[in-house]
C-alpha cells in the first residue's frame, strides 16, 4: 500500500502539472514534494516521541520505579514505535519524489552535453547489467549497515564484561559504570558513493556509460523504495511483539516465547533504526552523485 500511494502520488502530480501547464509535469512533481517538506514540523515531532518514550521506559527501569509505571511506559514506546514507523514511510515518499526530479535532472544535464537520452533500453545487457547492479547496491548495503550493528553490539558486550571485571562494585551499587566509553559504527558510505561512479566509468567503455547508470539509478531507487518500507515495517513489528510479551501475554517475561522475541527485536533494531532510514539517504545520494558526475559517464 505505501508503494501504491507513492505511485498515485507522483502520477497525480505530473499529470496535473501537465493540465495547469503545457509541458509542466516535473513542475507539478515538484510542487508536490514541497508540499510534502511543509509538513516537516509535524513529522519531527512525530518520529521524536518514539526515542524520547523509549528513554523514558529506560530511566524508569534503572530507578527502579513500580511495575504500573513501566507498563504504562512499555505502552507509550509501543505508540512510539508506530509513530517512528509512519514518519519514515513519510521519509521514503519524500525520498521518492525527490529521486523522481533528480532522475530527470539527470536526463536534462545529458542533453545538455550533447548526449541526449530520451529512454532507458533494458534490452540491451550492458544497460541490464547496471539495473542489476543498482539492486544489489541496496540489499548490499542494507547487509554491510545491519552486520555494522551487530558488530558494535559485540563490542558493548565485551566493554560491560570488561568493567563488571574492573570494578566489581557496579553490581553491588558502590560503583558507577563508565557511560562514556565511545563505540564507533562506520557505515558503509564509500559502497554508496563508489559503485555508481564505478558503473558508469566500466560501461563507458562500451559506449552506454550514462545509460547504464541511469538503469543503476532507476533500479536502485525502486528497490530502496520497497526494502526500506520492509524494513521500518518489520522492526518496528518485532519491537512492538517483544512489548506485547512483555505486558502478560503468551507467558510474559521469561517464558521461551519471549526469548524468542527478544531474539526478533535484535533484528528489529537495526532493521528500523539503521538500514531502513540510510536507505532513504542512499536513494538521495545515489541520484545527487549521479547528477554531478553525469559529465563524466558521456
Amino acid at each position: 500500500m505505501p508503494v501504491v500511494a507513492i505511485a498515485i502520488a507522483i502520477l497525480a502530480s505530473y499529470k496535473l502539472g501537465v493540465w495547469a501547464l503545457p509541458g509542466g509535469g516535473l513542475f507539478g512533481t515538484a510542487v508536490a514534494t514541497m508540499g510534502m517538506l511543509g509538513t516537516a514540523a509535524y513529522i519531527l515531532a512525530m518520529d521524536t516521541f518514539g526515542p524520547i518514550t523509549d528513554n523514558a521506559g529506560g530511566i524508569v527501569e534503572m530507578s527502579r520505579q513500580p511495575e504500573e509505571v513501566r507498563r504504562k511506559t512499555d505502552r507509550l514506546d509501543a505508540v512510539g514505535n508506530t509513530t517512528k514507523a509512519l514518519t519514515k514511510g513519510y521519509a521514503i515518499g519524500s525520498a521518492a519524489l525527490a529521486a523522481f526530479l533528480l532522475f530527470s535532472a539527470y536526463l536534462d544535464e545529458l542533453k545538455n552535453y550533447g548526449a541526449a537520452l530520451e529512454s532507458v533500453n533494458l534490452a540491451k545487457p550492458e544497460v541490464f547489467l547496471g539495473g542489476l547492479l543498482g539492486a544489489m547496491l541496496v540489499f548490499f548495503f542494507s547487509g554491510l549497515a545491519i552486520k555494522a550493528v551487530g558488530k558494535a553490539a559485540q563490542v558493548v558486550i565485551q566493554d560491560v564484561r570488561a568493567q563488571f571485571k574492573e570494578h566489581p562494585g557496579i553490581m553491588q551499587g558502590t560503583e558507577q559504570p563508565d557511560y562514556g566509553r565511545t563505540v564507533d559504527i562506520v557505515a558503509p558510505g564509500l559502497v554508496a558513493v563508489g559503485t555508481p561512479i564505478a558503473v558508469g566509468l566500466f560501461f563507458k567503455s562500451f559506449g552506454v556509460g550514462a545509460e547504464a547508470v541511469a538503469a543503476f539509478l532507476m533500479v536502485g531507487t525502486i528497490a530502496g523504495i520497497v526494502v526500506a518500507t520492509f524494513l521500518n515495517n518489520a522492526g518496528g513489528a518485532w519491537d512492538n511483539a517483544k512489548k506485547f510479551i512483555e505486558m502478560g501475554q503468551y507467558g510474559g517475561k521469561g517464558s521461551p516465547t519471549h526469548k524468542a522475541a527478544v531474539v526478533g527485536d535484535t533484528v528489529g533494531d537495526p532493521f528500523k533504526d539503521t538500514a531502513g532510514p540510510s536507505l532513504h539517504v542512499l536513494i538521495k545520494l545515489l541520484a545527487t552523485i549521479t547528477l554531478v558526475l553525469a559529465p563524466l559517464f558521456i
